[in-house]
């Protein structure tokens, strides 16, 4: 494996179409979200990093202050290394930009990207995300594809998370598509239904 800023997996994919980005949730690591990344993008090349933080021994992406409560500096700067990463890792593996797979923890970061570093990503599937952001920069995410997936029976998540997330990537000119399934926080069916469709009727992506 090629040594880069961040641990991770790679897989090369068998055919032409974007390049997953897969980001975990707290806990998880750079194995977590192959198989599901092979499920919703058949044949895709797969990056998938390892968080950076650690919160009682469990990967993150970024710290947290409490339960929902977001250290907004560290997202800042996290984010600008997780797009740093993400340059070293298309040069290194000759791909072109990614669309982002992201489950809560990793659905919240690739947010962050979206809004602190556009360009970075050609697309992203956000997994029960919250807004990392309270007053983000302007961005110009303009027709950028972004799938939303919140749980209707979500513990974790304040009510009304996802659609203030999809509002802001709306402003900023993402074409989002917020979808509240039945569900708590963990992945279901649907959530792999959705996000392989979704991936499925997106533009096969130029030349890295």
């Amino acid at each position: 494996m090629t040594e880069l800023s961040h641990i991770h997996r790679f897989r090369a994919g068998a055919v032409p179409r974007a390049p997953l980005l897969l980001l975990h949730g707290t806990g998880g690591d750079e194995t977590d979200l192959l198989g599901l990344g092979e499920m919703v993008a058949p044949g895709a090349s797969l990056l998938s990093p390892r968080g950076q933080v650690l919160e009682n021994g469990m990967p993150r992406f970024f710290r947290r202050l409490a339960e929902g409560v977001f250290d907004e500096a560290d997202v800042r700067r996290r984010a600008g290394e997780l797009a740093a990463f993400v340059g070293e890792a298309r040069q290194a593996y000759e791909l072109a930009a990614p669309v982002a797979l992201g489950f809560s923890n990793g659905a919240n970061i690739a947010a962050a990207l979206l809004l602190l570093h556009p360009g970075v990503l050609s697309g992203a599937v956000l997994i029960r995300p919250m807004v990392p952001l309270r007053e983000p920069p302007a961005a110009d995410l303009r027709d950028l594809p972004v799938l939303v997936l919140s749980g209707a029976m979500d513990p974790i998540m304040p009510a009304g998370e996802g659609e203030r997330l999809a509002r802001q990537l709306e402003v900023a000119g993402a074409r989002v598509e917020h979808r509240t399934v039945p569900a708590g926080h963990g992945l279901t069916q649907i959530d792999v239904s959705a996000a392989r469709d979704f991936l499925a009727a997106l533009p096969q992506p130029a030349a890295a």
